[in-house]
């Protein structure tokens, strides 16, 4: 993210942000400055709504906050300038190739012509000794040749050592991108991109399509009384639980905050209650507790929205649908799955 801002307006905009985060304890980490910097600079809107909304709510920004701040709004940025990097690398590994390419070929030619030339002295000498300097310069060529060939080979295998290395260094830039950072599960991001193709699929195939969406009861009060890097504990133990139960196609994700998403294909509704379930009393049937204190903190519970995929429809009803049912279910006790067709009953009756 670039900002053309003027030397004294950069300085206001700074000014005002680090005062912002003062304010706020915000240690004033790059990450953290850029957002807020933007933030000040109104650069970015929906940035600014965002956090406009956060701070009329009275929300803290604690450092998961600000984490997932700058990644939704800064990181592909980040992966972007990587990207660019490697492939720009990528690139000039190949105008090597085609140029050493080029060199043999020029190579060949020479030698080609080298060898004609040869052949044609012994064909008009008279002598053995014409004879012999016409073979000894077709063997000087010969050898030429091969050590060139060598050499060019030496240069390819370097090449292609170096072009795999960069591919592999890709696909990591990749991945971690659509990788949550804290968690290790899919973020966001990958949530979306899965979303959209598992969508297209139900439609080109007729297969059913769940989404599940699932909030951690009471979060904000368990990182409140044990701080936040045991809700990040927590995080990462719901995460891993979610994880080992799904399979094959299913996507777990960590949607944002406490929330996090399973994405279902070919999967029914009634099965995608079955899948919530399970993940629901492994994660109830956790204690937690401090390792280093042995303090006992109890457990934790999930509440989780199901909804059904109805062909042709925009995904952001698919998402509403879910999340209706996930708030349906922390508003009547928690701890539960709430199925849309649930909620299609009871505003039946």
């Amino acid at each position: 993210m670039e900002f053309g801002d003027g030397f004294d307006q950069a300085d206001a905009y700074a000014e005002r942000a680090l005062a912002l985060m003062r304010e706020r304890k915000i240690p004033p980490t790059p990450k953290n400055f850029t957002v807020w910097y933007a933030y000040v600079g109104e650069t970015i809107p929906d940035l600014r709504k965002a956090m406009d909304v956060l701070i009329s709510n009275k929300q803290g920004f604690d450092p998961t906050q600000n984490a997932e701040l700058y990644e939704k709004y800064f990181s592909s940025s980040d992966e972007g300038l990587a990207v660019q990097e490697t492939g720009r690398k990528i690139e000039d590994q190949m105008t090597q190739i085609l140029a050493m390419l080029g060199q043999a070929s020029e190579g060949a030619d020479d030698f080609e012509a080298s060898l004609k030339s040869g052949l044609g002295a012994i064909a008009k000498s008279d002598g053995l000794g014409g004879i012999k300097a016409a073979v000894q310069q077709l063997v000087a060529e010969t050898q030429k040749m091969q050590s060139s060939n060598q050499k060019l080979q030496e240069k390819l295998e370097n090449s292609s050592s170096e072009i795999e290395s960069l591919r592999q260094n890709l696909e990591e830039v990749q991945r971690e991108a659509m990788t949550d950072a804290l968690t290790g599960i899919a973020n966001r991001k990958m949530f979306d991109a899965v979303l959209r193709r598992a969508a297209m699929e139900a439609m080109e195939d007729g297969a059913p399509l769940c989404l599940a969406l699932t909030d951690i009861d009471f979060f904000k009060k368990f990182n409140d009384t044990y701080g936040h890097q045991t809700g990040d504990q927590v995080l990462k133990l719901v995460a891993r639980i979610m994880k080992e139960n799904v399979k094959g196609r299913d996507l777990a994700a960590r949607y944002g905050g406490e929330e996090f998403g399973v994405i279902l294909p070919h999967t029914a509704i009634a099965d995608a209650k079955t899948v919530c379930e399970q993940i629901r009393n492994t994660v109830a049937s956790k204690r937690i507790r401090n390792r280093q204190t042995g303090e006992e903190m109890g457990n934790i519970t999930l509440s989780l929205g199901v909804a059904l995929f109805r062909p042709g429809e925009p995904l952001s009803e698919l998402i509403h649908r879910a999340d209706e049912g996930l708030y349906f279910a922390k508003r009547h006790g928690r701890n539960q799955t709430v199925l849309e067709d649930q909620l299609d009953t009871i505003e039946a009756d």
